[in-house]
């Protein structure tokens, strides 16, 4: 079995699907960067955020030095849930782990335009208490993410999907389909958000088919805007740190 989705088995056995505490590059800065650095590079001979591990040949072993440090060194255990530490490997195997050139930020007033008219970004995603519940929340979005990843999220929104941020599709035992955005899990039911924005929760013992999705269902922009439209888009996102708008 791939070792992908042994470390998913682990996470759904261990029960709620969610990083309780923030998504893997807040997780990171919180238990990982006094160390390592923010660029994962504090520690000679040690660089975290290439996508090279010395130690580890794949995310469970990630996750096992993550949880349980390592013997002999400096590096200590941390005391996180599984899907926190599902999080932070996400952030670490993400595209952003390695170099790549600065993004530029662009006007907000045009960016907010964008985001509200040709993007059509509230379809799915909410801002201060405005559009959709079925994509993720982005009031804070702008204090959660760095520039590069949050140019990255709209031209290449499948390169990393965080736990947090998975559908599913569910077909219960009366042949009716469900798909939505998981917002809960135990191992007994699953609760979730569907695209008409009904908020559902389902027996595990009525579903015959429940499948997580790995990919994403928001569309890449990539070809979409121009580079000043994407440049000014990315200016909003990055402007969103909790405000009303």
């Amino acid at each position: 079995m791939p070792a992908q989705k042994i470390l998913l088995l682990i996470l759904l056995a261990a029960g709620p699907s969610f990083p309780q505490g923030g998504d893997g590059f807040t997780l990171y800065n919180g238990n990982c960067s006094s160390c390592h650095g923010p660029e994962g590079d504090l520690v000679q001979g040690v660089d975290i955020r290439s996508g090279q591990f010395r130690r580890a040949a794949n995310d469970n072993d990630l996750a096992r030095i993550i949880t349980r440090g390592i013997p002999g060194t400096p590096m200590p255990p941390a005391s996180l849930t599984p899907p926190q530490v599902s999080a932070i490997i996400a952030y670490l195997r993400s595209p952003r782990s390695a170099p790549e050139r600065p993004a530029k930020t662009g006007d907000a007033a045009r960016g907010l335009a964008i985001f509200e008219g040709k993007g059509g970004c509230l379809q799915c995603h909410r801002v201060g208490g405005k559009g959709s519940r079925l994509g993720p929340d982005l009031s804070d979005i702008g204090a959660m993410r760095p520039v590069a990843e949050l140019e990255r999220s709209i031209l290449e929104p499948g390169a990393v999907v965080l736990p947090q941020n998975r559908f599913v599709r569910a077909v219960t035992t009366a042949g009716a389909t469900i798909t939505g955005r998981r917002l809960n899990e135990d191992t007994l039911t699953v609760q979730l958000i569907d695209s008409t924005e009904r908020l559902l929760s389902l027996s595990k013992d009525t579903l015959r088919e429940y499948v997580i999705l790995d990919t994403s269902s928001m569309p890449s922009y990539k070809g979409k805007l121009s580079p000043q439209e994407l440049s000014d888009l990315v200016g909003y996102l990055l402007s969103l740190k909790g405000s009303t708008r």
